[in-house]
């Protein structure tokens, strides 16, 4: 360990020599500090965090991820070209601890600058946000500077009532012919479309258990997010009609219930807030729409109706969620560092963003792998040309190169805290596991391996 930590504080050494790396810092620095300047908000808490955190965090990530790269590709394969490895490799240390030690060097130098960039950003955040008037300063830390936990309604369960429809069309014609899994799935997508409408004069009611003990709960707020289309014939996604929604919120018909009409446009998130101390005895939170308009409401069965409760404080939630960005960061060097194990600089540099744009790549991935390959379609007559060898390689490539990529982004720290939602230790160390010792360690043994086996004392640096 002493060897690898020897070789890292060399490699940030070597890092600092870069000119980059200043430029890299005082950008970073002067961007954040600047763009809340630039770019004036709404005045609203919601807006105020959209520039400050979305925006800042965003350009900072992206910032970070392409100079990571760059120093990583770099940082290895300079050495190689100009022949200072030799140095390194005579003496008794194994590739792989200086191909570690590297690594761990510019995870050390990206910890610096995410930390200190942090650091700035949420000063600002507690500076801009005392500005606010006392109304914005209460949705601030009751909707933002918060860590909020979410419950749902439990999946719907329609197992039973598709049996029976689906036996009950079987008997009154002949099906035989007809994938029967497949029209148990068209009558289940039918019945749930179905569960999702409300019509004029009637009522849609979740019940909603929170996970949590109730006691946890007393006293505090809860707030409603919820979301729903407006049916009508002219009704679009553009739609800016507000409706009179009636809520009720709380065990059915007690006194303790709670009511209100709030006006609602269709199409866009709505949070409400609503007073504590309304679940019943099992935990649960009852909400009831009842639709008095002249209007058929949609509400989807995942973004219709959330629930958001207190679970934290907001620096611990954002700490955690530069965790996540850490080990985004880690997994580039990771890349980056095994390109240049057996590439010269700017093609290890090329290879890098190829792999990086080929992992964001997922709509076309999706796109290649419904359409059973990458042969085009003859718009004229609507056929498909005849898959060959070719196609069936790239579904079977992109399938699984779509599976390692949504193992490395099913994490959005960003989204949950410009939301206000918990980013929750287990999110944490599902990204370190997921992110960095799964998917990282594939390109980590990649590197070690080309590095280990590459002939370094060439008079082109091993490029032969």
């Amino acid at each position: 360990m002493k060897q690898i930590l020897a070789i890292a504080k060399l490699t940030l050494k070597a890092a600092f020599r870069f000119k980059i790396v200043a430029l890299l810092s005082l950008f970073l620095v002067v961007s954040v500090t600047a763009l809340p300047l630039l770019i004036k908000d709404d005045g609203t808490a919601r807006g105020f965090i959209q520039i400050l955190l979305t925006y800042s965090m965003g350009l900072t990530v992206t910032t970070l991820g392409l100079a990571t790269l760059w120093l990583s590709c770099g940082i290895l394969a300079r050495d190689i070209e100009d022949c200072r490895i030799q140095l390194m490799v005579v003496k008794p240390v194994a590739r792989w601890k200086i191909w570690m030690g590297k690594w761990l060097g510019i995870l050390i130098l990206n910890a610096m600058l995410l930390g200190g960039v942090g650091m700035v950003i949420y000063g600002l955040l507690e500076y801009r946000g005392g500005r606010l008037n006392e109304d914005q300063k209460f949705v601030l830390e009751n909707e933002v500077f918060v860590a909020r936990g979410s419950a749902k309604e439990a999946a719907i369960d329609l197992t039973e009532t598709v049996e029976e429809i689906f036996q009950d069309r079987m008997r009154q014609s002949s099906l035989q012919d007809v994938d029967h899994a497949q029209l148990k799935k068209q009558i289940f997508e039918m019945l749930k479309h179905q569960f999702q409408l409300v019509p004029q004069g009637m009522m849609r009611e979740w019940d909603i258990p929170l996970g949590v003990n109730p006691a946890k709960l007393r006293d505090k707020p809860l707030y409603l997010r919820t979301k729903f289309i407006a049916m009508s014939h002219n009704s679009t996604f553009d739609d800016t009609r507000t409706f009179p929604m009636f809520w009720e919120v709380g065990p059915m018909d007690s006194p303790q219930s709670w009511r209100v009409v709030m006006p609602m446009t269709p199409n866009v998130f709505h949070e409400i807030e609503v007073p504590p101390n309304l679940l019943d005895e099992n935990g649960h939170l009852q909400v009831r729409f009842i639709n008095n308009q002249n209007e058929t409401f949609y509400f989807d069965v995942n973004e219709g109706m959330e629930v958001l409760y207190r679970e934290g404080g907001f620096l611990a939630n954002y700490l955690k969620g530069l965790l996540i960005l850490f080990c985004w960061l880690a997994l580039l060097a990771a890349i980056g560092l095994s390109a240049s194990s057996f590439l010269s600089f700017p093609v290890a540099s090329f290879f890098a963003v190829s792999v990086l744009i080929l992992g964001l790549s997922t709509g076309t991935m999706s796109q290649v792998i419904e359409e059973g390959g990458i042969t085009g379609v003859d718009h004229e007559t609507g056929k498909v040309e005849e898959r060959g060898v070719i196609d069936h390689i790239s579904v079977f490539f992109f399938k699984e190169l779509k599976k390692l990529t949504e193992v490395v982004l099913d994490f959005s720290p960003v989204e949950l805290l410009s939301e206000g939602r918990t980013v929750t230790w287990w999110m944490v160390c599902k990204a370190i596991v997921q992110i960095v010792i799964l998917v990282g360690g594939v390109f980590v043994a990649l590197g070690v391996y080309c590095f280990s086996k590459r002939e370094l004392a060439l008079p082109s640096g091993g490029q032969g």
